[in-house]
């Protein structure tokens, strides 16, 4: 099926006229000789002039519709395309704090950082999620959307393996994230917003306090699941190290779940974090109306091509005329 996905750009097509009405006309250098039948010639002139002005309009105004109708982005439709899509949108916020280098878990059995750990899980979560739209949030002292909401789940995933600890600063905004999240989140359909925050901290930094921004969500419809990541002080830790999950403030994690409608999960290791996202991948997904997607094939390069031709040819035609003149 053939389509012009820019029909617009065809009220352009009096641009030509209308700059030559609008602007003044070129100068036309005096002749220094004079000649007594001089009214004659300007009498011919101007009878034989319009039909030879005419007859060399023709090619720009060809070229000028040639570019309009590239322009237009002339575009032939195929099949609808089968889509799989289950209308759940979800926000993931990750802490890119100073704390999430810690080396208290273990990945194939082996002591890795925590950041290690959380980024292996998320990217295969998001793997997994073929329909879904996804979007994801980093924070740290500040937070920042590394990606908006997409289908994209490829450039999703390698934006997440390309976050490193301290992107955002060593400290905690979670109050920042969450609402952050809102904001991303508040234009989607109320059966569809999930926010899933995975920190290891308390909020030490930002300036929304994360229990007024969970209350906000709550009343926006968002589901929030916090995680709190970070092994058992009983575990092995560090030689002569602090044991960071102190600083875990699962009291706030808590509240900020319920407040919402959602859970809290404390990740000890790599297989809780695994858990906790096969639990998350059960929840009911709300349907969202989609139209049908076709395979667009672009035709544009076809009349800009000709269009670029054409004037190659008239250039060269100038150039000819003008040689040969003198």
């Amino acid at each position: 099926m053939f389509e012009l996905h820019w029909p617009a750009a065809f009220l352009l097509l009096p641009l030509p006229w209308l700059l030559r009405w609008l602007l003044p006309p070129a100068a036309v250098p005096s002749t220094a000789l004079q000649v007594g039948f001089l009214p004659r010639l300007e009498q011919l002139r101007s009878n034989t002039a319009p039909t030879h002005s005419a007859h060399r309009r023709w090619p720009f105004i060809v070229v000028w519709l040639l570019l309009l109708i590239a322009a237009s982005r002339p575009q032939w439709l195929g099949e609808p395309l089968p889509i799989s899509i289950s209308g759940r949108d979800m926000m993931l916020a990750v802490d890119l704090s100073g704390s999430m280098e810690y080396q208290d878990m273990q990945l194939d059995g082996e002591p890795v950082p925590r950041m290690t750990v959380v980024q292996r899980l998320v990217s295969n979560f998001i793997e997994e999620r073929q329909g879904d739209r996804l979007g994801l949030i980093l924070f740290g002292s500040s937070a920042y959307v590394q990606a908006p909401l997409t289908h994209d789940l490829s450039s999703l995933n390698q934006w997440m393996d390309e976050a490193f600890v301290g992107l955002a600063g060593r400290e905690t905004a979670i109050g920042d994230a969450i609402g952050l999240a809102i904001k991303r989140l508040a234009a989607e359909p109320a059966e569809s917003r999930v926010l899933v925050l995975i920190t290891d901290g308390a909020n030490t930094a930002g300036q929304v306090n994360p229990l007024r921004a969970a209350r906000f969500a709550a009343s926006e419809g968002i589901r929030i699941f916090t995680i709190g990541v970070g092994a058992d002080r009983s575990q092995p830790t560090q030689a002569g190290a602090r044991d960071p999950s102190v600083d875990l403030d699962e009291g706030t994690l808590v509240d900020v779940a319920l407040a919402t409608g959602g859970e809290y999960f404390r990740a000890r290791n790599a297989e809780d974090i695994d858990a906790i996202y096969r639990r998350i991948e059960m929840l009911e997904p709300a349907l969202r109306d989609s139209g049908p997607r076709r395979h667009a094939r672009p035709l544009y390069p076809w009349p800009l091509g000709l269009a670029m031709l054409l004037t190659l040819v008239l250039a060269g035609n100038a150039v000819y005329r003008r040689r040969h003149a003198n």
